[in-house]
């Protein structure tokens, strides 16, 4: 692990009102991050909970077709719980959510601002957003800015696509990852005439340790071309394990800071979530060239130590500064932090 040379908290869900009078926010987290002009413009999830208790009973949030959210009471004896995020039903196996996420533009002239202006929400739109809307990352490409997202619904976890030119309105693109697939980031500019991404399939039967895939698009919107790029061999990283920040291309090729989670130790809890990175080759972003065996960040502040998931960092954007980078990630599946890195030292961890 390198050090740290600053740490912040940046949000907390105290910070934000809900969308709805009968619920309450517990997480704002996983922001996408850009600077734009003279500003900084931050995307982040926002995860909200019914606050209604009826005992024996769980309130499963949804979006309903006429763009109110609906919830859906359950007995507590027909459902498993071994993550704080879902509940599964004993019935026939299939989960629910426990809170419903959207997104939220905050905008600063400081990108370590103690206080955020909040400015446009996104919400769910189409059934494939049933169960919200997640984990933004952000790319500028061909003069806009354009916002890959995770969108949950009783079809699983896809991957969907926004654009926007003044982060204000926003064109929505649909699915462009089917099911099962996370962590989408794109590259800043083409390769080789092709647009390039990494994403995490998440398949139900596990031949392998979990992956991280390179892909190829002629528009943004049809992938393939898919080459596996990274598994997760290390015990940091033996549960899950998806791509971070979007690439950033730098002298020795493009740098990716991922994060992967080690498994659970028993059962009902989540495995701690770290960050590592990758050095890809710049001609050719599916070959590793260098790679951190031992996590660049692990949970360490009490506000990444305790949350509604204990002992969580989840990097999803970076800001190059002179020699060091900012890195804005989720805390705990409840806050927004940043880390001030040396990339001297981050690349001299790699190996």
């Amino acid at each position: 692990m390198i050090p740290r040379l600053s740490e912040k908290l940046l949000l907390r869900p105290e910070d934000l009102k809900p969308l709805h009078d009968d619920f309450a926010v517990i997480g704002v987290f996983n922001p996408g991050v850009v600077k734009v002009n003279d500003e900084i413009v931050m995307l982040a999830r926002v995860a909200e909970k019914p606050l209604e208790m009826r005992p024996g009973f769980v309130g499963l949030p949804r979006w309903g077709k006429d763009g109110e959210v609906a919830v859906d009471w359950v007995a507590e004896a027909e459902l498993d719980q071994d993550d704080p995020r879902l509940v599964r039903r004993k019935s026939d196996d299939l989960v629910r959510l426990t809170s419903i996420s959207h997104l939220q533009v905050f905008r600063s002239r400081d990108e370590c601002a103690s206080a955020w202006t909040p400015g446009a929400v996104l919400l769910p739109e189409s059934s494939t957003e049933e169960f919200g809307i997640e984990d933004p990352r952000i790319t500028e490409l061909d003069g806009k800015h354009w916002i890959t997202y995770v969108a949950v619904s009783r079809l699983g976890a896809a991957t969907a696509l926004a654009s926007t030119r003044d982060w204000t309105t926003f064109e929505r693109h649909g699915v462009i990852f089917c099911p099962e697939n996370k962590d989408v980031v794109l590259f800043p500019r083409q390769v080789h005439g092709q647009y390039a991404a990494l994403h995490r399939p998440n398949p139900h039967t596990q031949f392998d340790r979990p992956r991280i895939w390179f892909a190829r698009s002629p528009n943004l919107l049809y992938w393939g071309k898919y080459e596996f790029l990274h598994r997760g061999n290390a015990v940091w990283e033996s549960d899950r394990v998806g791509a971070g920040v979007p690439p950033i291309e730098i002298e020795e090729g493009w740098l990716e800071i991922y994060h992967g989670s080690r498994r659970a130790a028993h059962a009902g809890e989540v495995g701690a979530y770290s960050a590592g990175a990758l050095l890809l080759d710049r001609g050719n972003p599916a070959r590793v060239l260098r790679r951190s065996h031992e996590p660049i960040m692990r949970p360490m502040a009490d506000f990444e130590r305790a949350g509604c998931v204990p002992d969580v960092v989840f990097p999803t954007a970076v800001i190059q500064r002179d020699e060091t980078l900012l890195v804005y990630y989720g805390a705990s599946d409840t806050f927004v932090g940043v880390v001030e890195l040396s990339r001297k030292e981050l690349l001299a961890a790699l190996r």
